[in-house]
């Protein structure tokens, strides 16, 4: 199943949770609410002992809705060189610099709170995996279990070979 990922770091894994799970329905409520993109919004939930410290959506590059459609459906220069999913972010202004994703910005919104979060966990809804950034994000960071919903390769999975927008 670790072949599946598109990225995984060695010694890792993902755990996975209902959507009845507390902190994955937090994940989730974050991402609908806070997202600014409206096509593949993601929530990030940093818990430590039992209570939520730190959570953040993913936010787009792009500040304009009609650059965003164009981005979507008309031209997307990740999505024209084939670029695999999870890699080489900073070539697309559409496809969210990974200092926007919703894992970097919940830890450090974690951080700015409470300091070292070192042996937390972090909830993650929106997505199937963890690009290269978000896992060196949360390994920096001392994240101990990265929880994803249940069915969540199956729900968020967008098409086969490559990804063009996260």
């Amino acid at each position: 199943m670790l072949n599946d990922y598109p990225y995984i770091p060695e010694g890792r894994k993902f755990i996975y949770v209902p959507i009845a799970n507390f902190f994955m329905a937090a994940a989730k409520r974050m991402a609908l609410e806070g997202s600014t993109d409206r096509l593949w919004p993601t929530g990030a939930v940093i818990v430590v002992s039992g209570k939520i410290i730190g959570s953040a959506a993913n936010q787009s590059a792009l500040k304009s809705k009609r650059l965003m459609k164009f981005h979507r459906e008309v031209f997307c220069v990740r999505r024209f060189l084939k670029i695999p999913t999870g890699q080489k972010y900073w070539i697309c202004r559409g496809c969210a610099s990974p200092r926007l994703h919703s894992e970097p910005r919940a830890i450090k919104a974690a951080q700015k709170a409470y300091g070292d979060i070192t042996g937390a966990d972090l909830y993650h809804w929106g997505h199937w995996w963890c690009c290269k950034s978000c896992w060196d994000a949360m390994i920096v960071a001392g994240i101990k279990d990265v929880y994803l919903v249940e069915g969540a390769k199956g729900q968020f999975q967008r098409g086969a070979g490559t990804d063009s927008h996260k």
